[in-house]
C-alpha cells in the first residue's frame, strides 16, 4: 500500500491474511500470533492503520475495512488469445463480497448442478450469487421454482408468454403449468479450479 512504510505494510498484510473480515483481537493477541517482542510496536502499528482508516471500530470491536480486503485488480488486461505483455500496475482492490453484493441481507449464494446452462459459461459446481427478488426482466438468470421445482434458468417474457430457457441445446425451454415464482436474480459467478 502506497501510504505505509514497508514495515507497517508486512504488518497490515499479516493482519488481513490471519484476520480477514473477522475482528481483530487485543494487541497482545495480535503479538503473539505476528511474533512480535512488544505491545508497543504493535499499538503503533496499529495506531497508523486506525488513523489512516485502513482499521475501522464498528460496536466497540475493530475490524479491516472492507475498501482495503479483497484482491488486487491490475488495470492492464490479459487476453484469453495470444500473449500479451503485462503492466505492474495495480488500479485498486477489488472485493467479490462488494461487486458481487455477498454482504447484504438480500443475497445468498447456492452451488451449480447440472448442465443445463453451459452456453452462458454457468457449469456444475460453480458458486452462484443471487439476489432476492420476486420480479424479473426478460433474459435475467433467475432462480425459479417452477411447478414445484427449483432451477437456474434465463428467465423469458415476450408477448406475454413467460418461460424459462436453458442455455443448452439438450434441453427444452420450461413452461410453467401450474406456477412460476422467482426466488432471485444472478448476480455473478465463481469457480474454483
Amino acid at each position: 500500500m502506497k501510504d505505509l512504510t514497508l514495515k507497517q505494510n508486512q504488518f497490515f498484510e499479516a493482519l488481513k491474511e490471519n484476520y480477514g473480515k473477522d475482528a481483530l483481537p487485543s494487541l497482545s493477541a495480535i503479538k503473539e500470533l505476528l511474533g512480535y517482542k512488544s505491545k508497543n510496536s504493535v499499538a503503533q502499528y496499529f495506531n497508523v492503520l486506525k488513523k489512516k482508516n485502513i482499521i475501522e471500530e464498528k460496536n466497540s470491536r475493530y475490524y479491516i475495512s472492507q475498501d482495503f480486503l479483497g484482491a488486487r485488480l491490475f488495470s492492464s488486461k490479459v487476453r484469453a488469445g495470444f500473449a500479451s505483455a503485462m503492466e505492474d500496475e495495480v488500479e485498486n482492490l477489488i472485493s467479490f463480497d462488494r461487486e458481487l453484493e455477498l454482504n447484504k441481507t438480500n443475497v445468498f449464494i447456492f452451488r451449480v448442478s447440472g448442465d443445463s446452462m453451459v452456453d452462458l459459461g454457468i457449469f456444475e459446481g460453480d458458486y452462484v450469487s443471487i439476489k432476492k427478488s420476486s420480479y424479473a426482466q426478460d433474459k435475467d438468470i433467475v432462480l425459479a421454482n417452477i411447478d414445484g421445482g427449483f432451477t437456474l434458468k434465463t428467465y423469458r417474457n415476450k408477448n406475454n408468454k413467460v418461460w424459462l430457457e436453458p442455455a443448452n441445446k439438450n434441453y427444452p425451454n420450461l413452461y410453467p403449468r401450474s406456477s412460476l415464482v422467482i426466488f432471485g436474480v444472478a448476480l455473478g459467478i465463481m469457480r474454483k479450479f
